[in-house]
């Protein structure tokens, strides 16, 4: 795991679009598809302007580009609360990906079967159609964007949710304290299986929870934030002044 700092917000969504275009550059040349999942939220939705913007939308091969969520709101396409909606008036609607190739959570079915029709969807992408996921350069998401929320969560891995274990589902469903209150989530079973995991956390009033899950003890039930552990892939922390005000050490 890697923890870098900038000095800013806009600092910090620049070096994430650079890692974003050199991942999908680099697996694309050597596998011809670039599978990523994004994130909800406001830092993220600073890189989605970066990626629509003349550099990234014209040198990104998006006709190559596979676009998963980590997670959403049980909430219409069209709703001000949805995860797709906000990625979709960001960046997806600037930038040359075919309609085919985005693969959105239907926040407005049920939630149960919403969550079962996106493992379903994620497997068949992934050529796993039953079992764990497989190690295997084909069969996982290149990379997972993530942020982090002020009580720890990440995704909609909420503090007091039902802990993952590797038998579990890729995709569920549950009721959460926020509003509007369902959620469909990828679980870390899927998520830990990915190549590169990039959580991006800006803002000062991010400082306490940070310090927290970056050097507080370990506690997953309280702070789900520190589930996201690969056994195999890459976890970046990208972070502004303002958010690692209180962290004592970085790691290269």
């Amino acid at each position: 795991m890697s923890r870098t700092v900038f000095p800013s917000a806009a600092a910090l969504a620049e070096e994430a679009a650079q890692r974003f275009a050199q991942a999908a550059g680099d697996v694309i040349n050597s596998r011809g598809t670039f599978v990523i999942a994004l994130s909800g939220g406001t830092t993220p939705r600073s890189l989605y302007a970066q990626l629509a913007g003349p550099l990234y939308a014209s040198s990104v091969p998006w006709p190559l580009v596979q676009v998963l969520w980590g997670d959403e709101r049980c909430v219409p396409p069209d709703h001000a609360a949805s995860n797709y909606r906000m990625a979709r008036e960001a960046l997806l609607d600037h930038v040359p990906i075919p309609a085919a190739n985005v693969h959105r959570i239907r926040g407005e079915d049920n939630p149960v079967a919403a969550a079962r029709a996106y493992e379903q969807e994620l497997r068949s992408l992934l050529g796993t159609p039953q079992g764990p996921p497989r190690d295997t350069p084909e069969a996982r998401i290149d990379l997972v964007l993530l942020g982090l929320g002020d009580d720890g969560h990440t995704a909609s891995l909420f503090p007091g949710a039902p802990l993952v274990t590797d038998g579990a589902p890729w995709v569920i469903a549950h009721r959460t304290h926020t509003e509007p209150p369902w959620r469909v989530t990828l679980t870390p079973v899927i998520i830990n299986a990915a190549a590169e995991i990039l959580f991006l956390v800006s803002g000062a009033g991010k400082a306490p929870i940070v310090q927290r899950v970056l050097e507080g003890p370990l506690r997953p039930d309280e702070l789900p934030a520190q589930l996201i552990a690969p056994a195999h892939g890459r976890v970046h922390w990208l972070l502004d002044a303002a958010a690692a005000r209180d962290l004592e050490r970085l790691t290269p």
